[in-house]
């Protein structure tokens, strides 16, 4: 057995609450979602960590403007903090360019990477997670003990039916379900509901689509002021949430 999965789960041992943030395919406002989230809870006076593991588009240091930060080498590697937040990104060592990883050499490289990082003591560590049902989604499922997700579809029936399918795997394996966020919606309809709620699982909410929010990019003081911002705090008041908060 390959040592480090031992050390991955000792890293996360003072953490209170992993939630995974996932998609069925790119281009939904994953990353978004993930980022606000994290910078909500923290704007909540908790202690969260928010760590980019989307080896394919990694994209939460672009929002944070957290390019140019390094993580500290102290018998492994601290995250820098930023903007409230413990962050940690694959981007420290790819330095922005393409990682073209596949099979062995991606599961390597994100072993390597939750074994190396030390997280402090966090209420929350959020993960930006790699679109889809591939290998490194099904890495983390499986390295990652007492995660939970939030799934973000758009309202488009292409992007739920990705979601379906990273929705059942979840419930095959028995990962927790926090419920489904529906992105960029511009125009009232209940199909992404009432198609999550067939499945048995938690409707979060619809976050409208935002025409200001590209602009805000990169000023963390600006996205705080978007109706995205707003959206996402309405979210972290669902029921389905203020119950994960008291089970884990």
């Amino acid at each position: 057995m390959d040592p480090r999965i031992a050390i991955i789960e000792n890293r996360l041992t003072a953490i209170h609450r992993l939630i995974a943030i996932g998609s069925g395919k790119g281009g939904v406002g994953k990353s978004m979602v993930a980022s606000t989230t994290a910078l909500t809870l923290a704007h909540k006076g908790y202690r969260v960590g928010l760590f980019d593991i989307d080896f394919t588009s990694p994209s939460t240091h672009v929002i944070l403007n957290a390019e140019d930060l390094v993580p500290e080498e102290e018998k492994g590697l601290v995250p820098p903090y930023v903007h409230g937040l413990h962050y940690m990104s694959i981007t420290y060592f790819s330095r922005n360019a393409p990682t073209p990883l596949r099979g062995v050499d991606a599961s390597n490289a994100l072993i390597e990477l939750l074994a190396i990082t030390r997280w402090s003591d966090l209420d929350y560590l959020i993960f930006d997670m790699p679109p889809g049902i591939g290998d490194l989604t099904l890495d983390v499922i499986r390295l990652i003990p007492h995660l939970a997700f939030i799934l973000v579809t758009t309202p488009s029936k292409v992007s739920f039916e990705t979601v379906r399918k990273l929705l059942q795997l979840l419930q095959e394996q028995q990962i927790p379900i926090i419920g489904v966020i529906e992105n960029m919606r511009q125009e009232a309809s209940s199909y992404i509901q009432n198609n999550v709620e067939k499945l048995g699982q938690t409707y979060l909410g619809a976050i409208p689509f935002d025409i200001h929010l590209e602009a805000a990019i990169g000023n963390v003081p600006a996205i705080q002021t978007t109706s995205f911002m707003t959206a996402i705090n309405a979210i972290m008041t669902h029921k389905a949430f203020r119950e994960f908060n008291n089970v884990s």
